[in-house]
């Protein structure tokens, strides 16, 4: 709209009249998105959100680099965790000790980062360790034997709750 406003014409029929030439130019019909729901349509309003879609295209953060690969340390060993297997493990590891070791080349702007690179070998063994505990856990415990000389239980659930006859 580099058009001014003509003196005597209320903000709202410019307006309206500026729409309906545009609809008729055909102004509106090639538009990116048209006929696709809005992408945070069920999303909880934000005041800031112009901002923070702005920061997420851009590719920029709030925080300073020393603590985005901080939190990305973190996020690495929550994917350790959910591994499958123990080349995934190295891979994680591996990709963010490249990480590290280029912040501890040249630290990044912010407060110190606070931490070294990880040691591979123990990493893949505490996985290792995690991972046996998990198995064994899923595996049902077997049911208690009797002691030698005793009867096993029986009638389980109904003993408790047997009626009691009258006499």
């Amino acid at each position: 709209m580099t058009e001014r406003k003509p003196p005597g014409v209320s903000f709202e029929t410019w307006a309206d009249k500026q729409i309906r030439d545009a609809e008729r130019r055909g102004d509106f019909k090639a538009l990116p998105g048209a006929g696709k729901p809005l992408p945070s349509l069920d999303a909880p309003y934000d005041e800031l959100w112009w901002i923070r879609g702005k920061m997420q295209r851009e590719g920029l953060s709030a925080l300073p680099p020393s603590l985005v690969l901080r939190k990305e340390a973190e996020d690495a060993m929550e994917a350790v965790a959910r591994a499958a297997t123990e080349a995934q493990v190295r891979r994680i590891v591996g990709e963010i000790n490249d990480k590290l070791r280029e912040a501890l080349r040249r630290p990044p702007e912010g407060p110190p980062l606070g931490r070294g690179l990880f040691d591979a070998e123990q990493v893949v063994a505490d996985w290792r360790a995690a991972r046996a505990v998990a198995e064994s856990a899923r595996e049902p415990a077997p049911p208690p034997r009797p002691a030698v000389g005793e009867a096993p239980a029986r009638g389980g659930w109904g003993r408790l709750f047997r009626r009691r006859r009258s006499a």
